[in-house]
């Protein structure tokens, strides 16, 4: 079967000035008519029809434009022939078309479906429609949008067309960064298809950084041979948050200081609450002075020590950091901080004791999930940030490679419960990470709070700087709220409600896909830790 289609844009001005006489006619005959004339309906249907059409021209801006198809079905044998004939007609009409033999026109069918541009004027008036320029579009093969990077890695199919889709998002010349958002309610699928990247992902060498609030990717870890960092009153590992780093700053830059100092007072911000200048000059004050008492002042040279006397000189140690309790006893030298001290006894002397001690992590390997599920609920967003700090360093390391952090139930780090400057630094994660390589995603359930702190700001900033958004089933509630900072269409504000479990609306730079997330069994046994007798490994 070959189908030939042909468009003819129309004048604007003539086809209004048309329906507007015909609205006028048919108006009064509707008025004055009588009622029981049988196409009084026909006519009543036309007259809205008119209407509609002019309105769309007039106001939306829309083309209006003569549709002519084509179909051309051969066959070697007669009675096959007949039987294709019959069946093209029977979907046609079930999806409310209305077909038309060309007897005794066949020739000019043929010539319209050959790649002439011939469209005969002695089929036209019968082959004729209007249409508007949104209509049209679908008439277009292929309009359902399809993504098919070359170096990407397999997401799913299609739902209207079952085709395949590849995403690289970190192909630069296509994507303007490679972060992604993950939106979905709770069981819709969201956590399955972020272990799925993150497996993916491991096989191609890619260094990640998960955040676990949940403790959802422990099993994926152990399957990927990754490092799993657990912090709490019950872990054995600790991460001391005053220590500098040498990773903090690229090569060639100064200031580690300082660049420890910003971080600083979005850490205490979580602790001590909203902090006034003053009161943000007073602690940066103390902690100046908690520096110095370890000899680490601005001057860069202060991180360094000289081995064995030397000239090969090493970047000082974690146990050449201060501790909290360094900061601790220096508050309470001051009668103005002493307030400050009193809120951090938790953290030095009380059930949070195990930020008061020297880092004895290691963040070597290319898989590193952080497990910070023991802190409990309240405590949650104190060992989230703190390794997003660390993560952060991590991605800055080298612009070459590629790595991606993983921020689940982000809403803790930049929605009410948190601050302006701890959420001013995950903003900045994603602003910035594209000049290091690097692809932030954030993942959350809790649609309204991430759009909670300071009028949304933070996260519709991070919405726009995701080159890829995944809206998995969400609640109408949180649709609405969505529908506020992106540009979900109506259709698929309804697509978004009814989507079933391992389903989601993919917003692809421009593309707008509806997908079907698909793994193979091996996968799917990895992701949800599950064995059997046949075994497997991955290297």
């Amino acid at each position: 079967m070959n189908i030939s289609i042909f468009y003819e844009k129309q004048d604007p001005y003539k086809t209004i000035k048309d329906l507007t006489y015909h609205i006028g006619n048919v108006g009064v005959e509707l008025k004055e008519g009588n009622q029981n004339r049988q196409d009084i309906d026909i006519a009543a249907f036309t007259f809205n029809d008119a209407k509609y059409i002019r309105k769309e021209i007039q106001i939306n801006n829309e083309d209006i434009y003569f549709l002519y198809i084509y179909i051309n079905i051969y066959s070697e044998d007669l009675k096959e022939l007949e039987y294709f004939v019959n069946k093209i007609e029977g979907v046609t009409q079930s999806k409310g078309m209305q077909t038309i033999r060309a007897n005794f026109r066949q020739e000019e069918v043929f010539k319209s479906c050959l790649p002439l541009m011939e469209n005969p004027e002695l089929i036209k008036n019968s082959a004729r429609r209007n249409i508007l320029t949104s209509g049209l579009l679908s008439t277009y093969s292929f309009i359902s949008s399809t993504i098919f990077d070359q170096e990407g890695i397999f997401i799913g199919t299609n739902i209207y067309n079952n085709s395949l889709v590849f995403i690289d998002r970190y192909d630069t010349k296509k994507y303007k960064n490679a972060n992604m958002c993950i939106f979905g309610t709770s069981g819709a699928g969201k956590s399955f298809y972020t272990k799925l990247l993150i497996l993916r992902y491991k096989l191609l060498g890619i260094a990640q950084y998960v955040i676990d609030p949940d403790r959802e990717y422990d099993n994926l870890c152990k399957e990927l041979k990754g490092t799993q960092i657990k912090i709490g009153p019950n872990s054995n590992t600790y991460i001391n948050i005053l220590e500098i780093r040498k990773e903090s700053i690229e090569d060639g830059e100064t200031g580690y200081l300082a660049t420890k100092i910003g971080k600083l007072v979005g850490f205490f911000n979580l602790i001590f609450g909203e902090l006034n200048e003053e009161e943000k000059a007073l602690i940066e004050e103390k902690i100046i002075e908690t520096y110095k008492e370890k000899n680490i002042t601005f001057d860069d040279e202060s991180l360094y020590i000289y081995k064995n006397n030397s000239k090969r000189k090493i970047f000082k140690g974690s146990k050449d950091m201060p501790i909290l309790e360094d900061l601790y006893n220096t508050l309470g030298k001051d009668e103005k901080t002493k307030k400050f001290k009193t809120k951090l006894i938790p953290f030095v002397k009380g059930s949070m004791k195990f930020f008061n001690n020297f880092s004895n992590i290691e963040l070597n390997n290319s898989l590193i999930v952080a497990d910070v599920y023991d802190l409990g609920e309240e405590n949650l967003k104190y060992g989230m940030y703190l390794f997003t700090d660390i993560f952060w360093d991590k991605i800055k390391e080298n612009r070459k490679d590629k790595k991606a952090i993983y921020l689940d139930e982000i809403w803790r780090l930049i929605g009410v419960t948190s601050n302006k400057e701890v959420a001013s630094f995950i903003y900045k994660i994603f602003k910035t990470i594209r000049k290091y390589g690097g692809s932030g995603v954030a993942i959350t359930q809790d649609i309204s709070d991430i759009f909670s702190l300071d009028n949304g700001t933070y996260g519709k900033s991070i919405l726009n700087n995701s080159s890829i958004k995944t809206f998995f089933s969400l609640e109408e509630e949180n649709i609405k709220i969505l529908a506020q900072y992106s540009n979900l269409s109506e259709k698929e504000k309804i697509e978004i409600k009814s989507l079933k479990r391992g389903e989601c609306l993919m917003f692809v730079s421009d593309n707008h896909i509806l997908t079907k997330i698909e793994c193979s069994d091996l996968e799917r046994k990895i992701v949800e830790g599950k064995k059997d007798e046949d075994s497997y490994s991955i290297k």
